[in-house]
């Protein structure tokens, strides 16, 4: 008689980790991939600031200059980005942690206070980042309850160098924070 049933799986080793078999492990395995931090901006239909903070910010091309990002449709943005044309993609350092948090706290106070204004297109730009650019949104790729938006860049600009602002462990932090 043959033997249908699977041998245990293996010890992990430093080498030779375990594979992540679970939606907990899968999340756990992102929560421990340190992601730069950038906030996109729009207008919603009827012209309102909206934005939110998106760790999945990437360049597509340099030539034409393209970016994609990533949001959940379920996300308070979602109307907006889905029926606009165009965005603004900001990056931000450590100095703009308070701004990160801002930006990713509740919805109706993303945009109360002074540290923003508007920009190109009448989009929110917010103030002393270190690089905003603006881009006309050319595709939007449903999948699941998700969405890939990419974007062409039309302009920018730099604002000061600063330290990297990272996103891990659910959880905004500078280089050398520890856990």
């Amino acid at each position: 008689m043959t033997d249908t049933t699977k041998p245990d799986a293996p010890e992990a080793t430093p080498s030779q980790p375990q594979t992540p078999d679970d939606l907990l492990a899968f999340k756990q395995a992102f929560r421990r991939h340190a992601a730069g931090v950038a906030v996109v901006t729009a207008l919603s239909p009827e012209g309102d600031p909206v934005g939110f903070t998106a760790t999945s910010l990437s360049s597509l091309s340099a030539v034409p200059p393209m970016a994609t990002f990533n949001m959940a449709r379920s996300a308070s943005a979602w109307r907006a980005i889905s029926e606009t044309e165009f965005v603004a993609i900001h990056m931000l350092g450590s100095r703009n942690r308070p701004v990160a948090e801002i930006m990713s706290g509740d919805h109706s106070l993303r945009f109360a206070g002074d540290h923003w204004h508007r920009g190109p297109h009448g989009l929110p730009v917010l103030n002393d980042v270190t690089a905003w650019m603006v881009g006309r949104i050319i595709g939007r790729l449903p999948l699941h309850n998700n969405a890939v938006v990419a974007v062409q860049i039309e302009q920018g600009g730099l604002g000061d160098d600063d330290e990297a602002l990272l996103y891990h462990e659910r959880s905004y932090r500078l280089l050398g924070d520890h856990a």
